[in-house]
This record gives structure tokens, C-alpha cells and sequence, in this order.
């Protein structure tokens, strides 16, 4: 494949950068899917020969497009546009379920796991009394050790037995309580990151993100967690099925 077909052509008499410019090309290329997810780029040198640049112009490209999650490299293999994640407002799923599912391996870095007592806020979403104990769970979201999310959870620690029960997946510790949500409340709104979750995730500050915000509920209507997740707005698209409604 040759880039400059899909990109065209860099102008070296523009002020900005040419590195600059190859990247803001290939970024374009990738969101409106010109680049299909998981597409073989070119080698640098190829790529370089292409466009007429430099290899140092080409590397220092694509390791930006690497730190914002766009692309990936893979040892012995080459660099591959990062496929993004499609996530059903249909279905009560994990983030690791969703992972599994694109055959993606999650795991997290844990931000904190604790227990207290509920804030004002927590009772409100939770339907607890004040003083009743929670548990807490803050980490960052991977898929194949791209950060994809920060997650934000409480628990009444009456659904799980202690703040350590808690491995890869909310929801399976709570299915092994007997506690799994069947179902939720979900609120999505637009994001700027601020600059601390921007550092988590190794993103710029202000880059757009998705908040979602969900309350799960078990069988009885009693809510189960209070999650708030703060989502890449580069590598995920959330998809609604929708019925016209009935006359």
C-alpha cells in the first residue's frame, strides 16, 4: 500500500512541520476509516521513500499516533491501525466481557480499592442510609495494554465480601456473590479530560472523552454498583439500536 494514494501528498512549503503534517494525515485517515482497523502500515522506510521525508520525519509521527492509542506497534510484525470499540447501549456487559468479545485482552491498574462509608453522593445514586459501608473501586481500563478508560465504582459492601474481591472484572465477582446487575441506568455525556486523567491515560489535556455513568440494579431493584467511566473519545463508538416508536 502506498500512503501517499490514501493521504496524498505532504507540502514542504507549509509552515507547519512536515512530522506534524504526516500525522494529522494518518489521523484523519484513520477516523474517517480510509484506514480500516487493524490495517498493515507500511514500513518507515517505505513510508518515507512514499512521501519523499525523512525516516526520523515518519518515526516521530507515528509515535505520536502511537501515544494517542491510534496505532500500534507489534514486535516483528509492524505497525497496525488500533481498532476501535464498538459498545452496545443494548447490552449489560463488563468491560472485560467487551474485551473478551474482540478478542482483546483486558486488565487494570489499580487507582484504589478501599472501604468506607457512603458519601452524600453515593446514597443518593445507592439508595443507602448514611454511614452505611461501601467499597471502592478507581483504576484505568487496558486493552492490550493500551489504556483505553478510567472507571470509577462503588459497591455496597453488602454485595461482595471485601474490597479484595475485586481481580479483572467487577462483574464477575458479583456473579459469584449471586449479585450480578440484570439491570441498568445509563447517562452518556461529552468530556474534555482534565489534565491529571490525561496523564493517566497518556493523552493530551482536553482531549474529547465519553463519560458514562451507570447504575446497576439485582433482581430485587436494589442498586448493586454506581460505575462512572471516563472513555477515549479516539477508540470507542457507542451504538444504540433503535424501533420506530409504536402509533
Amino acid at each position: 500500500m502506498e500512503l501517499s494514494r490514501v493521504i496524498g501528498a505532504l507540502d514542504d512549503q507549509a509552515p507547519a512541520p512536515l512530522y506534524q503534517q504526516l500525522h494529522r494525515a494518518l489521523r484523519e485517515a484513520i477516523e474517517d476509516r480510509r484506514l480500516g482497523d487493524d490495517s498493515a502500515l507500511p514500513p518507515e522506510r517505505d513510508i518515507a521513500t512514499d512521501l519523499g521525508v525523512s525516516r526520523i520525519t515518519v518515526r516521530k509521527a507515528l509515535d505520536a499516533l502511537v501515544g494517542e492509542g491510534l496505532v500500534r506497534r507489534r514486535h516483528g510484525a509492524g505497525t497496525f491501525v488500533a481498532a476501535r470499540v464498538e459498545k452496545s447501549f443494548s447490552m449489560l456487559s463488563s468491560f472485560s466481557e467487551d474485551m473478551e468479545s474482540r478478542g482483546r485482552t483486558a486488565r487494570s491498574t489499580w487507582l484504589r480499592r478501599s472501604a468506607g462509608t457512603v458519601t452524600p453522593e453515593e446514597a443518593m445514586v445507592l439508595g443507602l442510609s448514611p454511614g452505611s459501608p461501601v467499597l471502592r473501586f478507581h483504576r484505568i481500563r487496558y486493552a492490550d495494554d493500551v489504556p483505553m478508560a478510567l472507571e470509577y465504582t462503588s459497591v455496597p459492601s453488602r454485595y461482595l465480601g471485601s474490597e479484595l474481591a475485586v481481580d479483572t472484572s467487577l462483574y464477575a465477582a458479583l456473579e459469584k456473590t449471586g449479585n450480578r446487575p440484570v439491570r441498568a441506568l445509563q447517562r452518556l455525556r461529552a468530556v474534555l479530560f482534565t489534565a491529571g486523567q490525561a496523564d493517566l491515560l497518556g493523552i493530551e489535556a482536553k482531549a474529547p472523552g465519553l463519560l458514562i455513568e451507570r447504575r446497576g440494579f439485582v433482581a430485587d431493584g436494589q442498586a448493586v454498583e454506581f460505575t462512572q467511566s471516563f472513555y477515549r473519545g479516539d477508540s470507542y463508538d457507542f451504538v444504540a439500536e433503535l424501533q420506530m416508536a409504536s402509533r
